[in-house]
């Protein structure tokens, strides 16, 4: 059976209950339900409750970091409760990291007089030196950013201890694709990437690290089963390996003896449940740009990107319209555009048939 999130009156996460007794305080008025940024409903006690201790019993949290897509899990003893597959953003950045760079080229070939000689040209200077170790990639950055953003609103209502984190041990010759490479020169952004990331974990929480073939194993013996197809929508591609990771808090392999040999063996409990799953992503949302790419002849611009519209509604609302419940993804004169959760458009709506359900909080959450 699932379990419901519970908040104190200040705010302070305690033990998740059953939906019954949620029901029954919120019937008696002693509670009040919610959702957070993760569409997970919970209930905040409206009175100051008659017992704030949590059971000695930890709730864990298992992240599975990738390039793509990365795989979440909350995890008690008894209950699995909640899971997630996240759909990273790394194309769309470097994606528009690449095109930044080539528009940016472009703008500094035509400053160029090439009639003067090349000693008084307008060439820019080196400003700094950027060759330094230990940079972190936008790309990087922003995949671990958005596994940050969904654990802060998960300890935000589940009382969580321990995260563990999938560790991954990334060379420069494989991450780099140079042949020749020598295994061990230089850094791999995966490596900056995963650090930076235990550095901002660790102040919501004590951070553990595991890897993939020790994931790999305790996913088995849990009998979690996992998908071929790594962009599948569904528990199996990579929320699966969260929990198990999750499940390590519980766990322990340990070495054993008896009358008939020796070996290793798991030692602990764990009850892997069914649990609500959700797909989250960002909001495809286009920067602003005033003159698309190449400088408009005349000057003239046409608005283009940005999160704002021109009716009073932002881009990645979720709203109610006449063709569906989805999100604002542009607008027109007097229409907006809106979207679901796959991008794809419902249809170009007029202004006043669209009702605003909730602000854009900069995720995009599926069931």
């Amino acid at each position: 059976m699932a379990r419901v999130p519970v908040i104190s009156k200040d705010g302070k996460s305690l033990m998740p209950t059953k939906p019954s007794r949620a029901r029954r305080w919120i019937k008696e008025g002693k509670a009040i339900g919610k959702f957070n940024d993760l569409d997970i409903f919970y209930v905040q006690l409206i009175d100051e409750p008659s017992d704030s201790k949590t059971q000695p019993i930890a709730i864990a949290i298992g992240i599975d970091p990738g390039k793509l897509f990365s795989g979440i899990g909350v995890q008690s003893s008894l209950f699995t409760l909640w899971k997630a597959h996240l759909e990273l953003p790394f194309k769309r950045v470097r994606e528009r990291l690449d095109n930044r760079c080539l528009m940016r080229r472009g703008r500094r070939g035509r400053r160029i007089n090439r009639q003067l000689p090349f000693n008084l040209r307008a060439h820019r200077q080196q400003r700094f030196s950027n060759r330094r170790t230990g940079k972190l990639a936008p790309s990087i950055r922003a995949n671990r950013q958005l596994e940050l953003r969904v654990v802060s609103e998960l300890t935000k209502i589940y009382p969580i201890t321990d995260i563990y984190f999938e560790y991954i041990k990334a060379d420069i010759a494989l991450t780099s694709g140079r042949k020749g490479a020598k295994s061990g020169k230089g850094f791999s952004s995966v490596m900056v990437g995963q650090k930076w990331a235990i550095e901002q974990l660790s102040q919501l929480a004590t951070v553990h690290t595991r890897f993939g073939w020790q994931t790999s194993n305790l996913r088995k013996y849990l009998r979690l089963e996992k998908s071929k197809n790594k962009a599948e929508q569904s528990p199996e591609s990579h929320a699966n390996d969260g929990i198990a990771l999750a499940c390590f808090q519980f766990l322990d392999y340990w070495p054993f003896h008896n009358s008939n040999g020796h070996g290793y063996d798991w030692k602990g409990f764990v009850e892997v449940t069914n649990a609500p799953f959700a797909v989250i992503k960002r909001p495809p949302i286009s920067r602003r740009q005033l003159h698309l790419m190449v400088f408009s002849k005349g000057g003239k611009r046409r608005k283009y990107g940005g999160s704002t519209t021109g009716h009073g509604f932002r881009k990645g609302d979720l709203v109610s319209s006449p063709k569906g419940i989805g999100y604002v993804s542009g607008d027109t004169e007097k229409q907006l555009s809106v979207s679901d959760t796959n991008g794809q458009r419902l249809g170009q709506i007029a202004v006043s048939k669209i009702q605003l359900i909730r602000r854009s909080n900069g995720l995009i959450v599926s069931h």
